[in-house]
């Protein structure tokens, strides 16, 4: 298997067993949610469901999740003045306490908790366990944006140990920085896409409380980037699908083989719209 670019996983079995191949063999979704839905336990257990279906269906699934409402919150409580530098957030070393304590903390076992409750194996993790997500600190020519940093590399070999033990990987942003060894804040959207592209994940999907992109009242099935971003600059895609779309075009030209928008719903029917390459 070619680890740069795999398009399954081989799941570990035991050197004597004797088995056909195909079964030790299963295709990757990743599923990204965003931190806004995980307050809302109906979506957690719609979410659940969704996994067990997709896990029925054969495939292996991760999600990434965000979470920055949350951390909002606790700035606000504990005082700490929330800055953005060109619309991006800063984080100072105080506020990485909080974003840890929130991602891989309250919100990572919140989603481990639904899942555990409704008899799927999963074990929350964050970039930083065993290196998994590999940063760098992101720099940009306005200023300091802090403790932010960008993926370089994603280590496999954690993830591929908990696909062995069939259990779901639940996993928060938070990041181990390559050369200072600190945390680092890092965009989940970004983080799926890159855990996707290095799996060979079939798909990424975007879990969204919309079915997906519509166009004249109707869900459209797929578009190419291009064609998204035609329909972004015409304004027949507009309001909060625009950044869920942007996502979904970066997570393609990450290398991801399709990006999909959809809801709950959507990722058990395996519906919504698909975001593809080319024009």
């Amino acid at each position: 298997m070619n680890e740069n670019n795999p398009q399954t996983i081989e799941m570990a079995t035991p050197a004597d067993e004797k088995h056909d191949e195909k079964h030790d063999e299963k295709y990757v979704v990743v599923l990204k949610v965003g931190g806004n839905e995980l307050d809302d336990e109906a979506f957690l257990f719609g979410l659940a469901k969704a996994v067990q279906s997709l896990r029925d269906g054969g495939k292996q699934v991760v999600i990434v999740h965000g979470g920055g409402k949350a951390i909002a919150d606790m700035q606000a409580r504990l005082g700490l003045k929330t800055q953005f530098l060109d619309g991006l957030r800063i984080t100072s070393d105080e506020d990485v306490d909080v974003v840890e304590m929130i991602l891989s903390g309250l919100m990572n076992k919140r989603i481990v908790r639904s899942l555990v409750h409704q008899d799927i194996q999963a074990a929350g993790i964050s970039g930083v366990d065993n290196g998994t997500i590999f940063v760098e600190k992101m720099w940009h020519p306005a200023g300091d944006l802090g403790r932010v940093g960008e993926v370089q590399d994603v280590d496999l070999r954690l993830l591929k140990a908990l696909f062995a033990a069939d259990i779901v990987p639940v996993i928060s942003p938070v990041s181990f920085g390559a050369y200072d060894a600190r945390s680092y804040n890092v965009n989940a959207d970004h983080v799926a896409a890159a855990v996707a592209a290095k799996l060979g994940a079939i798909r990424l999907v975007f879990v969204s409380n919309v079915p997906g992109v519509l166009i004249a009242g109707r869900v459209v099935r797929a578009i190419t980037a291009d064609q998204a971003e035609a329909w972004i600059a015409d304004g027949n895609i507009f309001g909060g699908m625009v950044p869920k779309v942007r996502s979904a075009i970066d997570a393609v030209g990450r290398g991801v083989a399709q990006a999909v928008i959809t809801n709950i719903a959507g990722v058990q029917e395996e519906s919504g719209t698909g975001i593809i390459g080319g024009m």
